[in-house]
């Protein structure tokens, strides 16, 4: 793998603001509840934060190429955490709907800033293994923000300070390591066409993934509450329900990179599916049932999009990575604007269960696209394609021919 260590700086970042961001999902949920919003409105709240992340994965690369990715990361970062502090000065749900649509721009911005940065420092070969490092580094900094909602409470200034202070912070790192900012893109729009002959796939997991991880994230405190559970088995239901997906964010990683990845999403959208089906029969079971379970679920879950991500990246062009980021982002912010819509209706409508009967839906759809792709398609030869994309990037004459993926690698 291509030495890390130019991309500290930006892994730094990434790990304040994605715990900043991470622990807004959860205190939206529980904050909205405690004003007397309804589950259907805090639903159209968490759609509206996607919403806004759709427009900014239509928008963004026209800013990467206006003024490079470290600007564009100072001031999509700065613009959040105003956002942030905006939601706590003006408890009114219809400004929230329009901060949280602002603050979703923000961050469609801030992630394809992030994944292109990375996605263009390492090859083929190894992306799985370093899309899984940047994804663990989300999951933990998510997963332990969680933790200052019972040690600051959801009530008062205090905790959106906090977050706001997050997320301006990781701003330093970025702005003072400068050194492996890559070169803005060629690419002026979003190019979604392209990307889904790319691989249909890799579009088709980023929607599921936003469909799942959206209505997780932002109807999952609902959930938790609506069985019974205190402030602070919801921050450790909600804590489990992401660190699980560092257990195997690496070793799925790793698997892909030397087996078919479409095998290995297969894999883990099953298993994700079974564990989403445990839960949903499992409504009446205690607090310790739901933190097992929802550990085994997303240990499979959140590494989908990463996994689907990596495989559209193996087919990308030089310095096509931004496009297939933002292409990326758009697909997974088109599922995640339903997601938290539809689940939330489903949790009024049905009960506590509809939840994760929502997702095992959503996985066994997934799972007959994946088996459909599998079929049409045959996937190149993995270990043949690593050892040439190693003889390009070790042997002097090689090193100067630009490897280009014949029309079968594109289309897988």
């Amino acid at each position: 793998m291509t030495s890390i260590r130019p991309l500290l700086p930006l892994l730094l970042a990434a790990g304040i603001l994605l715990a900043g961001n991470g622990l807004q999902g959860t205190l939206i949920a529980l904050r909205g509840q405690e004003e007397g919003f309804s589950t259907g409105l805090i639903g159209v709240i968490g759609a509206a934060y996607f919403a806004g992340f759709f427009l900014g994965c239509m928008t963004i690369t026209q800013m990467l190429r206006a003024v490079g990715h470290i600007r564009c990361f100072a001031a999509l970062a700065a613009l959040a955490a105003s956002g942030t502090l905006t939601l706590v000065l003006f408890v009114d749900p219809v400004l929230w709907i329009i901060v949280r649509f602002i603050i979703g721009f923000c961050f469609a911005g801030l992630f394809t800033v992030m994944e292109s940065w990375i996605n263009s420092s390492v090859g083929n070969e190894a992306r799985g293994r370093a899309t899984a490092v940047y994804r663990v580094i989300d999951l933990v900094g998510t997963t332990l923000s969680q933790f200052m909602i019972p040690l600051f409470g959801i009530e008062g200034f205090t905790i959106f300070g906090v977050m706001a202070i997050m997320i301006t912070l990781s701003l330093v790192p970025v702005s003072l390591g400068d050194r492996s900012n890559p070169k803005p893109p060629v690419e002026l729009k979003l190019d979604l066409k392209s990307v889904w002959l790319i691989s249909p796939l890799a579009c088709i997991g980023s929607a599921v993934a936003g469909l799942a991880n959206s209505a997780f994230r932002l109807v999952g405190p609902l959930y938790a509450q609506s069985i019974g559970m205190n402030v602070g088995e919801i921050a450790t239901f909600i804590s489990l329900g992401v660190i699980g997906g560092v257990v195997l964010q690496y070793p799925l990683g790793s698997l892909s990179d030397r087996w078919d990845r479409r095998k290995t999403l297969l894999l883990t959208s099953a298993a994700a599916m079974l564990a989403a089906l445990a839960l949903a029969l499992a409504t009446d079971a205690g607090s310790l049932i739901h933190f097992a379970l929802i550990l085994i679920f997303s240990a499979f879950a959140m590494p989908i999009y990463s996994l689907a991500a990596a495989h559209g990246n193996d087919n990308a062009d030089e310095g096509g990575y931004v496009k297939v980021a933002a292409a990326l982002m758009f697909f997974y912010a088109i599922g995640a604007v339903i997601g938290p819509l539809a689940s939330s209706a489903l949790l009024t409508q049905f009960g506590n269960s509809a939840l994760f009967f929502y997702l095992v839906g959503v996985y066994a759809i997934f799972i007959c696209v994946t088996l459909y792709r599998m079929r049409v398609r045959a996937a190149p030869p993995r270990a043949e394609r690593g050892r040439f994309t190693a003889l390009l990037r070790t042997s002097p004459f090689f090193a100067k021919l630009a490897y280009k993926p014949g029309k079968a690698d594109r289309q897988n």
